[in-house]
């Protein structure tokens, strides 16, 4: 069983610059979102960031909402937070399936996401991915958004130029291919 299973956890990033993040919490099983949203609040006043917190009536609605935060705010990062559980008819797959999707596609679009939204067959597999005693996984999630938004100053901090050299004499001068230069 999952529960009993050791795994690795990176340490919480460090950082010389203010972090926000948006957590985005589906109260739908308000006693599993709560646990899922005390670890995340907790790793993430353990490195030092801010947060907000809005809730969404599902799983479904948060990848919208952070959608619509990235379009007028200034968070750093998101984390995702909800619970599905298998129930008789497929709608269990449309909600785990899209919501997990759509929160990748902002994801490749440079967000920096972390998913805590629990996908499982019962509510005791939940309850032990949620509690933040447990596996946490809402610590997790923080966690996940604070490596992602450390990857994205690290990387967004190198000057990039805009595809060419700026004109100097080891360049090119346009129009003259053998390498001749005039003024």
């Amino acid at each position: 069983m999952a529960a009993s299973e050791d795994h690795t956890v990176l340490p919480a990033p460090v950082f010389d610059k203010p972090v926000k993040v948006l957590i985005v919490v589906s109260p739908y099983y308000s006693d599993i979102a709560a646990g899922l949203l005390t670890g995340a609040k907790a790793a993430l006043e353990d490195a030092g960031a801010t947060y907000d917190v809005v809730e969404m009536p599902g799983a479904l609605e948060i990848p919208t909402a952070i959608g619509i935060s990235d379009n007028g705010s200034n968070f750093d990062g998101y984390v995702a937070l909800g619970c599905v559980i298998r129930g008789e008819t497929t709608h269990y797959e449309t909600v785990c399936n899209d919501s997990s999707r759509a929160l990748q596609l902002l994801g490749l679009q440079g967000l920096c996401i972390g998913n805590g939204i629990l996908t499982v067959e019962t509510k005791g597999q939940a309850d032990v991915r949620a509690d933040p005693e447990g596996q946490n996984k809402g610590g997790g999630a923080a966690l996940a958004a604070l490596h992602l938004i450390a990857l994205g100053r690290k990387w967004s901090s190198t000057p990039k130029g805009i595809g060419f050299k700026p004109r100097g004499e080891d360049t090119l001068m346009a129009g003259n291919i053998d390498g001749n230069t005039t003024a």
